[in-house]
């Protein structure tokens, strides 16, 4: 029986850059897999560059070297437009800041990716409503982010990470800028909610205890992965 392909696969993945007329190696050589419906950590102390490698997973920038894959499909070589494409159907992004549109509500940052990928209204506000009831939000969807806490912030972000059903969300410090009480709830509301999904995810974190929740944990030191 056929293995299905991983949600994420890097084969000798490799990003430097040019500071000061130096070459800085940022990751050297890294090979990942991460399976459909697994959750990995990734840590790493600041600088280490995990950054880099989700930004990378995230086809985010170009610079890299190696082979990428996102579902069974290589990236490396697709033109822009190929792409962005890739990455609205198949990938959610989590980041430390939620970047929510301060003008729309919980429920119209939740639709608007999925009316950009070409979601019907009606169908994309019942996503929308869906997801936040899990998250907990069912009587915030009416709320602007001003009218809302951090921790409701932050997941009214996780709901727009799986608007769109990906296969792979890449979180980058998801709770770095929560208390240490809101962290853990919307770290288990996201955990929560990507399981019931079927999705997997790379989670950067600095927080040993919090990875400690996931599948799986990997530490990225000195440009190359290894277990933690």
């Amino acid at each position: 029986m056929a293995t299905a392909h991983p949600a994420l696969a890097m084969r000798g993945l490799c990003r430097s850059f040019s500071q000061g007329g130096q070459t800085i190696e940022v990751l050297k050589g890294v090979d990942l897999d991460v399976a459909r419906g697994e959750i990995v950590a990734l840590l790493g102390p600041s600088g280490s560059g995990k950054s880099t490698l989700l930004q990378a997973a995230g086809l985010l920038e170009g610079g890299w070297t190696g082979h990428l894959s996102i579902d069974g499909r290589r990236a490396d070589g697709l033109d822009d437009a190929a792409r962005t494409a890739l990455r609205r159907d198949r990938l959610g992004f989590v980041y430390q800041f939620h970047h929510l549109l301060p003008d729309f509500t919980a429920a119209e940052n939740v639709m608007l990716p999925q009316l950009v990928a070409g979601v019907r209204r009606a169908e994309a506000e019942g996503r929308a409503r869906q997801l936040l009831v899990a998250l907990g939000l069912g009587e915030r969807l009416t709320h602007r982010p001003s009218q809302l806490s951090g921790g409701e912030q932050q997941r009214v972000a996780v709901a727009r990470a799986l608007a769109n059903r990906p296969v792979l969300v890449l979180a980058d410090e998801p709770t770095g800028n929560l208390d240490e009480d809101t962290a853990e709830r919307v770290l288990h509301a996201f955990l929560d909610l990507v399981r019931g999904e079927g999705a997997a995810a790379l989670v950067a974190t600095h927080n040993r205890a919090l990875a400690l929740r996931m599948d799986r944990i990997l530490r990225l030191d000195h440009g190359r992965l290894a277990p933690a």
